[in-house]
C-alpha cells in the first residue's frame, strides 16, 4: 500500500512522494541489543537475511552507502570494485550521522540529506520485498528491491559476505 506519512521521517515522505507502495513497521528498540539490525528482524520475527543495514563507507574518501542483509558482513573489497573505487573503510559514524542527517542504528537509505552513492546487495533480488530502516530507531519500511533501487539510486552489486 502507497501509506499517507503525515509527520513522517524523510525516509517515509520521500516513498510516499514517489507513490511506491511499502509498509511501515515498528517494533520496541532494545537498548541493550548488540546490533540495531539483528534486533530489528527478531523484534519483527523477519528472516536476517531480508532485513538490511544502511552502513556508510569512504571509497577512495568519498562517501557510500551499502545496504547489505543484518545476516551477513560489508565485504569492503567488493564495496570499491562496485563503485569503481580502489580502497573502501566504514566511515565514521559522526560523518555518516552529518551526511544522512540520521543517526546510527536509524540510517535509511532513503530521504537522506544528502544523497549518496549507494549499493545493494544483490541477494535483495530474491525477495518479493525487503525491509530497510525507515529513518530513525524501532521503524523499518518494507518495499519491493526494484522500489529501492529507484529511490536510493543504487546499483546491485554482490558486496555482502557471510
Amino acid at each position: 500500500m502507497a501509506a499517507k506519512n503525515k509527520g513522517g521521517t524523510p525516509a517515509t515522505v520521500a516513498a510516499a512522494r514517489a507513490g511506491v507502495a511499502f509498509t511501515l513497521h515498528e517494533y520496541t528498540v532494545d537498548p541493550n541489543a548488540g546490533s540495531y539490525g539483528e534486533a530489528a528482524a527478531d523484534a519483527l520475527g523477519v528472516p536476517r537475511e531480508r532485513l538490511f543495514k544502511t552502513l556508510v563507507a569512504e571509497v577512495d574518501g568519498a562517501l557510500t552507502v551499502a545496504i547489505v542483509p543484518v545476516s551477513a558482513t560489508l565485504d569492503l573489497k567488493a564495496l570499491a570494485a562496485a563503485t569503481g573505487g580502489k580502497r573502501a573503510a566504514m566511515a565514521d559514524p559522526r560523518a555518516a550521522e552529518r551526511a544522512t542527517g540520521y543517526v546510527v542504528g536509524g540510517i535509511s537509505p532513503l530521504g537522506q540529506r544528502r544523497r549518496l552513492p549507494a549499493v545493494l546487495d544483490a541477494s535483495a533480488s530474491g525477495f518479493a520485498t525487503v525491509y530497510v530502516s525507515a529513518g530513525r530507531r524501532g521503524l523499518q519500511i518494507e518495499l519491493a528491491p526494484g522500489d529501492l533501487v529507484r529511490l536510493s539510486g543504487a546499483v546491485l552489486a554482490a558486496v555482502a559476505r557471510g
